[in-house]
């Protein structure tokens, strides 16, 4: 047992005692990160390199500051993105939608499918359709300043020359696109106004631009997503829209065979909560 690994079982039991959801994930990565090393490497560092910047990371952490905050970067299927205060931490269960996308533009009988992210954040979901998906064209919108300067960085170094990046707002972006588009998708802001986020580090961090939706049930723009998607789609094309586990029938509501919507689906994440609902534009 090394001296950093010693450290980190004691860290481990005060991010417990602070309520950390992951504590010896989240050790080791601050640990990691500090000492310059892969999680797998941790054993290899030398008493003598032992960094106290471990501890003041730790301390951080134990505030509830989020580890990716901390490390500066987020994981989100096969990228590593950098992130920090004002923009969104891309979660877990949004790539859970993310992968539902992919597969349905692999699916698709088109050579190069054009492709919509409606409130990029930090890329993520822009950025793994580019890599996942071959030839694929995906234009990321962001209005926020501070989140497009994040979604500018990454898709620098992550985008391939695929993902183009517009300064636009979600309800009115794009309209050279219209009626072209493969795909459109979303990850909205949706929390009602006046609702309190449970973890600290969502509620105290994560910016509330990107938290909170307009009305009194916070599913203004998911309403303003279902209009864009109707407006960019070609007929076939399809649309995905995360949503709160508790807003999934109101959500498919939003989709509805007026609009020329058809096989609307709640779908969910891996917990099997209701997450993100998908619907296809009608070709008559």
């Amino acid at each position: 047992m090394t001296f950093l690994l010693d450290e980190i079982a004691l860290a481990t039991a005060r991010l417990a005692e602070a309520g950390v959801p992951s504590p010896r994930t989240d050790a080791e990565e601050i640990a990691a990160f500090v000492h310059g090393v892969r999680r797998s490497e941790l054993h290899t560092v030398k008493d003598a390199d032992f960094d106290a910047l471990f501890w003041e990371g730790v301390a951080r952490r134990a505030a509830r500051e989020p580890l990716q905050h901390i490390t500066g970067h987020a994981y989100f299927r096969y990228l590593e993105l950098e992130v920090g205060p004002g923009v969104f931490v891309p979660r877990p269960e949004t790539e859970v939608m993310a992968g539902w996308a992919i597969e349905t533009l692999r699916a698709m009988d088109v050579t190069a499918p054009l492709v919509v992210d409606l409130g990029t954040g930090s890329g993520a979901i822009a950025l793994s359709i580019a890599q996942e998906v071959a030839l694929a064209e995906v234009h990321a919108v962001e209005v926020d300043p501070g989140a497009y300067s994040w979604a500018k960085r990454n898709i620098s170094e992550h985008g391939q020359g695929r993902v183009q990046l517009h300064p636009e707002d979600l309800a009115e972006a794009l309209p050279e696109l219209n009626g072209t588009v493969d795909l459109v998708i979303s990850n909205p802001p949706y929390i009602p106004p006046g609702a309190v986020p449970r973890d600290p580090e969502v509620r105290e961090y994560d910016p509330t631009r990107a938290l909170y939706g307009s009305g009194g049930d916070g599913l203004g723009e998911v309403r303003a997503v279902e209009r864009t998607a109707r407006r960019l789609l070609r007929p076939g094309g399809w649309v995905a829209v995360e949503h709160a586990d508790e807003q999934g029938r109101a959500v498919y509501l939003t989709f509805p065979e007026d609009n020329g919507w058809r096989d609307v689906r709640l779908r969910q994440d891996l917990t099997r909560r209701d997450r993100f609902v998908t619907a296809r534009l009608g070709q008559d």
